[in-house]
């Protein structure tokens, strides 16, 4: 192992980084005489700035480039955040590991200047900013009379964006915020059962390629097994579904220690209308070693509960959507922050 170099492909944002340079160190950590490097790689999703993502229309946006580099051997593994990661990979490549989530929770931040700290306490009509249809939908749900604008950009982008507008603040995922340090301008933690989130949110994939052993034998010691069926479930739910995204999907899932070596895992999940006037939930729990099929139970549910009727109403609207110029646009898809 000591002269084994393992290269790490990774996004250049910020965050990014944060993530793949914590999976290397704890790769130092735990196989002190591997030799680590990052290397960066520019994603049609680092590209493309000028668009809501949800009108692009194509799968990956965050991964292609990546993945691209695993297949051909440039890197050995790939860093994701496990929501930017579709539910199909590319033949040849696997998830070798997912590690501990982070907090799974969205938080509202506030503009600086509005002293009122909590979502739901904002005035009427207030401007809520969200890269998400998936937060959009639960937000409107919850008080129909918010306006939401799109928001793209990384962590700083989007902080700078919001302290150089009118609105009443934003609505993000707590795990970058918490791991860039920029916890101190949040407002609120929003509970799951307020905004559910994003399938995988806060935790981390290692990608890497299909019958590498030595590449799976180091990163093996990363897995954390809770972590892991909580997200299988999701991904499954997604799959099921046929979601991505496109489409305002919040789901969350959580194994939970019943008894000595007894587990069981709890999946809630939701898909909502654009304006929010319609939200189909359900649950459902099972043994964590059935994560799939509980998933995939789960998306049968909501599909024959109404879900169905919303995925279809909703994807033709994007295809229109994506002929737009991109300014008239007010959503965007479920990535980054």
């Amino acid at each position: 192992m000591e002269h084994k170099l393992v290269r790490i492909g990774s996004r250049g944002s910020e965050l990014a980084l944060w993530q793949a340079h914590w999976i290397r160190r704890e790769l130092v950590r735990l196989h002190p005489r591997v030799r680590t490097s990052v290397e960066i790689i520019r994603t049609t999703g680092d590209r493309i700035l000028d668009s809501p993502l949800s009108g692009i229309g194509e799968k990956g946006l965050f991964t292609k480039e990546i993945e691209e580099a695993l297949l051909e051997d440039r890197i050995d593994l790939a860093v994701h955040s496990l929501k930017d990661l579709p539910t199909e990979l590319p033949r040849g490549l696997v998830i070798g590991a997912v590690s501990m989530r982070e907090d799974v929770r969205d938080v509202f931040i506030p503009h600086p200047s509005n002293p009122v700290r909590t979502l739901l306490d904002q005035p009427p009509g207030a401007t809520i900013a969200t890269g998400s249809l998936r937060r959009k939908s639960q937000l409107l749900n919850l008080r129909p009379d918010f306006r939401t604008v799109d928001l793209r950009g990384n962590l700083n982008t989007r902080l700078k964006k919001l302290d150089e507008s009118d609105w009443a603040g934003m609505v993000l995922a707590r795990a970058g915020v918490a791991r860039l340090g920029w916890t101190d301008r949040v407002g609120e933690t929003l509970s799951v059962e307020t905004i559910l989130p994003a399938v995988g949110q806060g935790a981390l994939a290692v990608e890497i390629r299909e019958g590498d052993a030595l590449t799976a034998g180091l990163i093996r010691s990363l897995e954390h097994w809770e972590t892991e069926r909580a997200t299988c479930a999701e991904r499954a739910l997604l799959r099921g579904l046929e979601g991505g995204c496109q489409v305002p999907i919040g789901t969350f899932g959580i194994v939970e220690r019943e008894g000595p070596g007894e587990y069981i895992l709890r999946l809630t999940a939701a898909v909502g209308s654009l304006d929010g006037t319609t939200i189909i939930r359900g649950k459902v729990h099972g043994d964590p070693e059935e994560a799939e099929a509980l998933g995939s139970r789960l998306a049968t549910a909501l599909l024959s509960g109404g879900a169905d009727a919303i995925l279809r109403s909703i994807r033709p609207e994007h295809a229109a959507e994506e002929a737009r110029p991109s300014g008239l646009a007010d959503q965007s898809a479920d990535r980054g922050p």
